[in-house]
């Protein structure tokens, strides 16, 4: 039986991962949180070998921007991995229903229809403690686990075609 698994060893060969080209999407809608998620992608990724020269970021308004803007990236044959980060937060509309949905289930597809992988780093949460705690300066950051999670994609992808 063939496995394709990368552990966390394989995952740090900066010589495996020097050369990927990532793209960052980000909301700026609570860009303070996202800027915190944004820092533990970037952490993240360089943790792990890959140069800062190769990761380009882009702004979007907010999240229900996010999945063209990712699309865009990932059909332009420049990326290997996408991470996407933003943060919606319940409030007293029903705001959060339209847009946290159609968010993830946009991400989901331009993954699927384009064969590059996608960090889901959209923090979908019901108030701003919870995504203060989704955000913080260590491993525990979604943004830092996203990125984690898109490279491994990139390997693993790789390993089975």
């Amino acid at each position: 039986m063939k496995t394709h698994r990368f552990d966390d060893h394989a995952l740090q060969a900066a010589r495996m991962n020097k050369r990927l080209r990532i793209g960052i999407v980000c909301s700026r809608f609570n860009e303070y949180i996202v800027n915190a998620l944004l820092n533990g992608a970037t952490r993240a990724l360089e943790s792990r070998g890959v140069s800062d020269r190769n990761v380009t970021v882009a702004w979007v308004p907010g999240a229900y921007e996010i999945p063209i803007m990712a699309n865009t990236m990932a059909t332009s044959g420049r990326f290997d991995g996408l991470v996407t980060l933003g943060a919606v937060i319940r409030g007293e509309t029903s705001h959060f229903e339209y847009v946290a949905g159609p968010c993830a289930e946009g991400i989901m597809r331009v993954q699927i229809d384009t064969g590059v992988p996608v960090g889901f780093g959209v923090l979908t949460v019901e108030n701003v403690e919870q995504a203060n705690d989704r955000s913080r300066p260590d491993e525990t950051n979604k943004g830092f686990e996203a990125a984690l999670g898109t490279i491994e994609m990139i390997h693993t992808l790789r390993a089975v075609r």
